[in-house]
This record gives structure tokens, C-alpha cells and sequence, in this order.
């Protein structure tokens, strides 16, 4: 069986931007599709976009951006290197939890970025991008910091950098985390 063909991210982009398949796309100012290197060896996954995220079309604009550009900086990659995406490509209202049949009709796009990109590592941001990537019901709590196996990719799930924002206790496992993946880079180099 021949595999299927990779979707040109502008392809994809165009599809999300029409996309009607569940509510939310009532609220949104704008889509966050994700950005970075089309090529990237590392591709970023967070749940959902938020208020900054939504205002101005782009993932991870906040403090918490912010912070994720200084936890890349620890595994001496910049934003420039990377491709960040969410599981969500519009903002749930209020920032609640993105519900199951919105994961539903919004993964079909990460799939399809993910398999063009084609990364050798996803680093999943959080609980909700790890459970739904590792297909698991197991914590992040319990998972960061170790490498998993989701298909052809390398799984290497971390706090959300925001959690780390709120609760200080986070923050060095995070950034040892954002250490080690450093290394597992250097080493595949």
C-alpha cells in the first residue's frame, strides 16, 4: 500500500481557516494554525489557544510564551527552530478545557501537520496534549521528562509552561526537562 502523500501546510492552513466543524469557530477572531520551521526536528504541542493566542492568530504569545522561548533557549533551540501547534487550532471561550467532540473534529489538522513536518520529536505541553498524543490516561505528573513512543515519533512530554507560571514547584522540573531534551538532540544529531 502506498502512503498517502503529505498535505503542503499552506493546504492545511486553508482548510482550518474554512473549517465549520464544531462551534467554536463562531467565537474565534482568528485561527491559530501554528508556526516555525516547516522542516523542524522538534515539533511543539499544546492544547489550545488562549485570548493573546486568538487576538493575534499566533500559539504562544503570552507569558507563557515567553517563558516556553526561555525553556527552548535551555535546549539550545529557538522558536525559529521548532514548529509549535495545539491540539485546538480556535480558543475555547473562557480558556476551559477543549471538550471531546472539538478534539474530534480539529485533530484530523494536527495529524495531517504533524506527518508533513514529520519531526523526530514531539514534545507534548501539558496533561491534554499529552494524554491525547500518548492515548493514555496517565498524568503528566507521572510521564514528563521521559521519552514515550506514539507511532514512527519520539514522545517527550513536559509541564505546560503556564502551570509552571502559577506554580513555582513546577518550574525546575520543567527546566530540566527542557535540559534533557537538549541532550537527546545533541545525541541524535
Amino acid at each position: 500500500m502506498m502512503p498517502k502523500p503529505h498535505i503542503p501546510l499552506e493546504e492545511i492552513r486553508t482548510s482550518v481557516e474554512s473549517c465549520r466543524r464544531c462551534p467554536l469557530c463562531e467565537g474565534r477572531t482568528h485561527i491559530v494554525f501554528g508556526e516555525g520551521n516547516p522542516e523542524a526536528r522538534v515539533m511543539i504541542v499544546g492544547e489550545a489557544p488562549g485570548k493573546n493566542e486568538d487576538l493575534q492568530g499566533r500559539p504562544f504569545v503570552g507569558a507563557a510564551g515567553k517563558y516556553l522561548d526561555e525553556l527552548l533557549a535551555m535546549a539550545e533551540l529557538a522558536r525559529e527552530d521548532v514548529f509549535i501547534a495545539n491540539v485546538l487550532k480556535c480558543r475555547p471561550p473562557g480558556n476551559r478545557d477543549p471538550r471531546p467532540e472539538e478534539i474530534e473534529a480539529c485533530t484530523p489538522y494536527l495529524r495531517e501537520q504533524t506527518r508533513t513536518i514529520s519531526p523526530n520529536f514531539i514534545v507534548t505541553l501539558g496533561n491534554f496534549s499529552t494524554k491525547f498524543i500518548l492515548k493514555t490516561d496517565v498524568g503528566i505528573t507521572r510521564l514528563h521528562g521521559k521519552l514515550a513512543q506514539a507511532g514512527k515519533f519520539q514522545v517527550f512530554p513536559v509541564y505546560h509552561p503556564a502551570a509552571a507560571l502559577y506554580d513555582r514547584s513546577k518550574r525546575t522540573a520543567l527546566e530540566e526537562d527542557f535540559a534533557t531534551l537538549g541532550r537527546l538532540l545533541a545525541e541524535e544529531a
